[in-house]
């Protein structure tokens, strides 16, 4: 009952949670060719560790969960992009923006962009 109610709190959680994020990232959000992390240009050493430890762990949770998910009803692959964004790792950049640049994310994407009058996403190469 309680791994039921986890699964359908998830699946409606995810379908007004994407749409929020979606649309406030800035159009030119992916328009560098490289990106450095928030936390890393804001804040002395001796908090940068703990808050990026705290993001991975969390980041980390959030895959787990979408593992979870893949056998309970959910939104397992999507709730995994979000921990895997969530997360730093080498080259996550990259791999964000080939995951984005693919036709049919895109199309998505900008579809949810246009219904809220938000400009599409664009890349600079």
């Amino acid at each position: 009952l309680l791994l039921g109610a986890f699964s359908v709190i998830s699946f409606f959680g995810t379908l007004a949670l994407i749409p929020w994020l979606v649309v406030r990232l800035p159009a030119n959000y992916f328009a560098k060719s490289r990106r450095d992390s928030i936390i890393s240009n804001r804040f002395p050493l001796s908090v940068r560790v703990p808050l990026l430890i705290l993001k991975n762990l969390f980041g980390l949770l959030i895959v787990l969960l979408g593992i979870v998910m893949l056998v309970i009803p959910g939104q397992g692959l999507l709730t995994i992009l979000i921990g895997l964004v969530l997360m730093d790792f080498p080259k996550k950049y990259a791999f964000e923006r080939f995951l984005i640049q693919r036709k049919p994310v895109l199309r998505s994407v900008n579809w949810l962009r246009k219904r809220k009058n938000v400009p599409p996403l664009h890349f600079d190469n």
